[in-house]
């Protein structure tokens, strides 16, 4: 069954329809990640997104049960130049496809998916939607063009009550802005007690459960968006420990008067050199965001940059001058990606025990 791509500037790509068979919108946006593909489309930091994969062929090892990023994922749709319509692999349970019939994802394939990212790379992210052959492209472009999209996309992935993932170690909170599984994963293997918190939670309520230290996650969309989370960083910062990744690391530097702003095309990949400032060293990191922190409006009274974008020397770390709390642009839980990062969760660690001691 054949399935049309339009994107908001005129161009229609066309190709076979599989995963759910609905029609679609939302802002179409490549990654680079050779593997992977299961994390990343159950990654909610991609929630209103139509993912476009660079790798020729996805889906040949299937869909397991180890490598959720969440449940319920809400990317709009999956672009792939070629889709495996076997699985073998081990470990695999159901095909791609049967995965996003399950979820609900459109999925389109025989794109020419080089084609689509150069043209990303040049013009910038857009609109775009998936559509039956046989419908009125007119109309379509028309309909594409009027569609306006949501604002609130924190709100929409975020949980909305508190709950447990109970430990014997340190007391974390998690501030879930659209946490990845495996932030919580790598927590608790340093034996942290978590207690996962809705978006907009207040600082004196994180306060009143003594947090040995606070973790800003990952999630969608613009950081400008959730005024309230920039409130809270702003009362709770000084009076405890922080680790922010991605989204949690853009809020807390509005939280401390730098500005963010939306990148041309993002960065969405498990290739991503970063270079700590300090010591010259090179990770390989794993990233998705489509906002970045100015570097220009960073004051350095408060925030020290401390990690920046090999290719593009864009903001990918900072740390705060007087208090303990430091944040990342990119994901160091590596799900999926390179495991060069992970040495930032033994440093909140850290982190955490000397603040106690100063206790």
């Amino acid at each position: 069954m054949k399935r049309l791509l339009i994107l908001e500037d005129g161009t229609v790509f066309e190709g076979k329809a599989f995963g759910a068979q609905v029609n679609v919108v939302g802002e179409i946006v490549f990654t680079t990640s050779m593997t992977g593909y299961q994390e990343t489309i159950t990654d909610q930091s991609f929630n209103g997104q139509i993912i476009t994969f660079t790798y020729p062929m996805v889906g040949n090892y299937g869909v397991n049960r180890d490598d959720y990023e969440s449940i319920s994922p809400t990317c709009k749709g999956v672009v792939v130049k070629e889709h495996a319509r076997l699985a073998s692999n081990w470990r695999a349970q159901m095909t791609l496809d049967e995965f996003l019939k399950r979820k609900g994802i459109p999925g389109i394939s025989g794109i020419d998916t080089r084609a689509l990212t150069r043209k990303l790379r040049s013009v910038g992210t857009m609109k775009a939607g998936f559509i039956d052959i046989d419908d009125d492209l007119t109309h379509e472009f028309d309909q594409l063009k009027a569609t306006v999209l949501p604002k609130n996309q924190v709100a929409q992935v975020s949980t909305t009550k508190p709950y447990p993932s109970p430990g014997i170690g340190r007391n974390v909170i998690v501030v879930d802005f659209g946490l990845k599984h495996s932030i919580l994963r790598e927590l608790s293997k340093r034996h942290c007690n978590l207690t996962v918190l809705p978006y907009n939670t207040d600082a004196e309520t994180i306060l009143e459960l003594s947090p040995d230290g606070v973790m800003l996650t990952n999630g969608p969309g613009d950081p400008k968006d959730v005024p309230e989370a920039i409130e809270m960083i702003q009362a709770i910062q000084g009076k405890v420990p922080i680790f922010g990744i991605c989204l949690g690391h853009q809020l807390f530097a509005l939280a401390n008067g730098a500005d963010t702003y939306k990148m041309k095309f993002g960065h969405r990949g498990l290739n991503h050199p970063v270079r700590e400032i300090a010591t010259g060293r090179i990770d390989f990191t794993s990233q998705n965001h489509g906002y970045a922190v100015d570097a220009a409006t960073v004051d350095p009274e408060k925030l020290m940059v401390t990690h920046v974008e090999v290719n593009d020397g864009s903001v990918e770390g900072v740390r705060h001058r007087q208090y303990p709390a430091f944040t990342v642009q990119y994901h160091p839980d590596a799900a999926p990606g390179p495991h060069d990062g992970l040495h930032l969760f033994d440093e909140f660690m850290e982190l955490m025990d000397a603040w106690k001691e100063q206790d």
